[in-house]
């Protein structure tokens, strides 16, 4: 096994979990002196060999990966797509328990809270696998501190790529402490575009942004529309959702935020291109 380079972690594989053929989970056990805030991201990346074997060449391909668990937790979640032609994906979809997975030890990313103002309402707007920073925020305690209500909102194409965001909504429910911290503070929207949803568990047909254009998300959740007042957004998905949440946020008045300037709204673009 290849010598881990200096400034990365050597992560064992401690479990995984296929959700569809597109979507996948995988913990690892978690370096006693990695510190993280809920919602960043890190390098990730497979030793060259591991790469080479797979049909690659020996070299490590790094991506970014939003830690889906929360900040006090002992092991370190990830959630990613599968790129069937994608240079990492495509083999660490591939990856078994036991496995080692590298990870850069230097977190970063502007999805946490110190890059908003304080607020009210904090809407999680997501699509696909960029529900992954918010599964790390919906479960830590802060959130709860600062904001009165929190709002998932998360599309996919299909229903069975939403079942992760059900998957967590259940956990922080079963949760002994989290369930008493949370309360009915979260609220869970999901929808699909591309079958018909599964009206059963309350999945919702089309974009987040077309129910958002139209009112009839606020109208369901019992709330006027974003405002600067009270609101505050994080937004991570595809480069088109990014732009389109970006004009809905602008066009009710909110200001984009950072790390250095906090704001209203803020946006991943560390997974876009």
């Amino acid at each position: 096994m290849t010598e881990t380079p200096e400034g990365v972690y050597a992560l064992t594989v401690a479990e995984l979990r296929h959700y569809t053929d597109r979507l996948f989970f995988f913990r690892t056990e978690r370096p006693d002196a990695f510190r993280f805030r809920s919602g960043e991201f890190v390098m990730i990346g497979l030793p060259p060999e591991v790469m080479e074997a797979a049909g690659g060449k020996a070299k490590t391909i790094w991506r970014a990966y939003s830690i889906a668990s929360p900040a006090w937790e002992e092991h370190v979640d990830f959630y990613s797509i599968k790129v069937p032609d994608g240079p990492l994906t495509s083999v660490l979809a591939g990856i078994a328990t036991g496995d080692t997975v590298w990870m850069r030890k230097k977190p970063t990313g502007t999805l946490v809270h110190d890059a908003l103002v304080p607020g009210k309402r904090l809407f999680l707007l997501c699509t696909g696998t960029g529900i992954a920073p918010f599964a790390s925020i919906i479960r830590d305690p802060e959130t709860y501190e600062k904001f009165e209500k929190v709002y998932v909102i998360h599309t996919c194409r299909e229903n069975a790529e939403l079942q992760y965001g059900f998957d967590l909504v259940e956990e922080i429910a079963n949760h002994e402490i989290l369930s008493e911290i949370v309360g009915d503070k979260l609220v869970h929207w999901a929808s699909c575009t591309r079958e018909a949803p599964d009206t059963a568990r309350g999945v919702h047909a089309g974009r987040m942004t077309d129910a958002m254009r139209s009112g009839a998300l606020y109208e369901e959740l019992g709330i006027g529309p974003l405002n600067p007042e009270t609101c505050r957004v994080m937004i991570c998905g595809s480069m088109d959702m990014l732009q389109d949440c970006k004009q809905l946020c602008e066009a009710g008045g909110l200001v984009e935020g950072s790390n250095a300037q906090p704001g209203q709204f803020v946006i991943e673009r560390a997974f876009v291109g």
